[in-house]
Order: structure tokens, then C-alpha cells, then sequence
């Protein structure tokens, strides 16, 4: 039996690559380059499956251009915002993504995120680089914020969210969260306490960490309102998308003082990042390092071929994904 065709619109890991080509035809992009959507069509000719990684723009345009022998979207990663779900869907394609693949390295960083800034850690980092030592004094200028024993607020009791509030249990962080829909057996497992209005969880908690995904009705879900009610010493996390906070009500917040400090590993208009944010001296910043590490980018890889093998003995996959 001839094997499925599968289309990588990204260079992945030499080890995630392998664990494809064991079981499919995988056509790769070697040089890593971003393909047009021209490119993926073509590359698309013949083939079973197009998996895109999550900064692949795959709009209703190019799937209506997509061979009908391509019978499933099987994405690369978590995020699905840039996937016209509901077009694919008009078509009869299915779409998959790798959600518990990305769940505990995901928190990883936001915790690593809080931690280093509620103490402040990075700005330490550059001080002592800088040859001064400023962690001597009483009164210390480096001086940050507990992080043991804070109220955390979780924005999306998903599987990132859970894997954080299991993190946060270990500091005795009280926690509450808020989500669209109560998640009873993730609230039961985690000892959280349910908002069932964000406003509530955004004015009683101390530490906010956002694990949403990005939808129209979450799209500056964070904005000049929400921060305004956030407490004055409070910090923002987020590791979920950039677009969730309204960035430029965000900085005018952190420099008047409205919140804290913030810790971010998203942005509204990735790659690029606001200069007057970069200038803060409140904000740790990261390069979207949630999923960066060898072992998730393997096991996301082995979770699309998952999806795929299940989608192909069985016509549907293991992580559905639905308009």
C-alpha cells in the first residue's frame, strides 16, 4: 500500500522530521524558508496532508486552491487562529492540532515568566553584567515582589492552564480562575476557585496569567478597562497570544503604574515588538519560547503523525479542532 503524502510548510526537528518520514511520503522545506500560499499549493499537488505550523496564514483563499486529494490540516503546534477552520470545514477537510503535546512546556515559561518577574530577576541579570551590584542594601533598588502565597489568576483552565495551576500549588498560590465555560474536573484537580466574571478574578487576584486562546471574542480581552481594574501591584502573564492584551493599553498601564510588571512571551504583531515596551524596565520579554525545546517540538511532531494515522484508519483525527 502506498504510503500518505505529506506536506511540511516548515523545516522541523531532525528527529520530528524522521518520525514522519517512517510512516509518510513527507515532502520537507529543507532551507526553512516561509512559503507563499503559491508554493504550498503546488507542493500540495498529489499529496494527502498539509501540515502548517501556526504562522502559517492557511485563509479561506488558499483552501479554496488546495487539490481535493488533500483530505486533512494537520497543524503543527497548538494555535489554529490563522486557519480558516470553518472554510476548511466547507470543504470537507479536516483540521487537527497538538494541544497536550505543548501543554507542560508552555507552563514551563510561565512560570519561569512570573518568577523572574515578580523578583525581578532579569533586570538583576543586566545589572550585574553592567558591573554594578546593587543587591547589598536594605532598601535594595532590585527588590521585586513575593511570588509564594499570591493570588493567581488563570484566564482558560485548559491544559496549560491546569499544568500552571499545578505548578502554582507548589508556591501555595491561592487560585481562582475564569473561563468561557466552567471546567469542573480541572477545577476539582487544581483547588481553583471559579469567576464566572472576568472582572471578578482581575480585581481579587494578584498575579494574572492568561491561557486563552485567541478568538474574536478574546481579542483584546485585556484592554485599557480590564487593566484599569487589575490591583495597582499586580503582574500580567502572558504566554496564550499577543493579540488576547491590547499592547499599547498595556504599556500606557505599566508606565503610569496602573499594574506592576508584566511578563510576556507573545505580541500583537509578531516579530515585531513595540519599542516603548522593549524600554520598560518592568517587563520581562521572550521570543515566543513557550514550546522551545527539543522534546515538545518532537512530541508535537509525533502528535501531528498521531492525528494523521488516526485520521487515515479511522476518518477522524485524535485532536479535532471545529469551527
Amino acid at each position: 500500500m502506498a504510503k500518505a503524502v505529506v506536506v511540511l510548510t516548515r523545516h522541523w526537528t531532525a528527529a520530528a522530521e524522521a518520525a514522519m518520514s517512517e510512516v509518510f511520503e513527507t515532502r520537507l522545506n529543507s532551507e526553512d524558508r516561509e512559503l507563499p500560499a503559491d508554493d504550498i499549493v503546488a507542493r500540495c499537488q498529489g499529496a494527502d496532508v498539509l501540515c502548517p505550523i501556526p504562522a502559517d496564514v492557511i485563509d479561506a483563499g488558499l483552501i479554496a486552491r488546495l487539490p481535493d486529494s488533500i483530505k486533512i490540516i494537520a497543524v503543527f503546534g497548538a494555535g489554529t487562529e490563522n486557519v480558516d477552520v470553518a472554510a476548511a470545514q466547507a470543504r470537507g477537510l479536516f483540521v487537527s492540532n497538538t494541544p497536550g503535546a505543548v501543554a507542560e512546556d508552555t507552563a514551563d515559561v510561565a512560570f519561569a515568566l512570573l518568577l523572574a518577574t515578580c523578583r525581578r530577576l532579569v533586570h538583576g541579570d543586566r545589572e550585574l553584567r553592567a558591573g554594578r551590584w546593587g543587591g547589598g542594601q536594605v532598601d535594595d533598588p532590585l527588590a521585586g515582589q513575593r511570588a509564594s502565597g499570591k493570588t493567581l489568576g488563570i484566564v482558560g483552565l485548559g491544559g496549560i492552564g491546569s499544568a500552571v495551576a499545578r505548578r502554582a500549588r507548589a508556591f501555595r498560590m491561592p487560585l481562582i480562575y475564569h473561563s468561557r465555560n466552567r471546567a469542573a474536573q480541572a477545577e476539582a484537580a487544581c483547588e481553583a476557585r471559579y469567576c464566572a466574571r472576568l472582572d471578578e478574578l482581575l480585581e481579587e487576584a494578584d498575579i494574572v496569567s492568561l491561557h486563552c486562546p485567541l478568538t474574536p471574542e478574546t481579542h483584546h480581552l485585556i484592554d485599557a478597562a480590564a487593566l484599569a481594574r487589575m490591583k495597582p501591584g499586580s503582574v500580567l502573564i502572558n504566554t496564550a497570544r499577543g493579540p488576547v492584551v491590547d499592547e499599547a493599553a498595556l504599556i500606557e498601564a505599566l508606565q503610569k503604574g496602573t499594574i506592576a510588571a508584566a511578563g510576556l512571551d507573545v505580541y500583537e504583531r509578531e516579530p515585531e515588538v513595540p519599542p516603548a515596551l522593549v524600554a520598560l524596565e518592568n517587563v520581562v520579554l521572550s521570543p515566543h519560547l513557550g514550546t522551545a525545546c527539543s522534546e515538545a517540538r518532537y512530541d508535537m511532531g509525533f502528535r501531528v503523525r498521531e492525528n494523521i494515522e488516526a485520521f487515515l484508519a479511522d476518518g477522524r483525527p485524535l485532536d479535532p479542532v471545529t469551527a
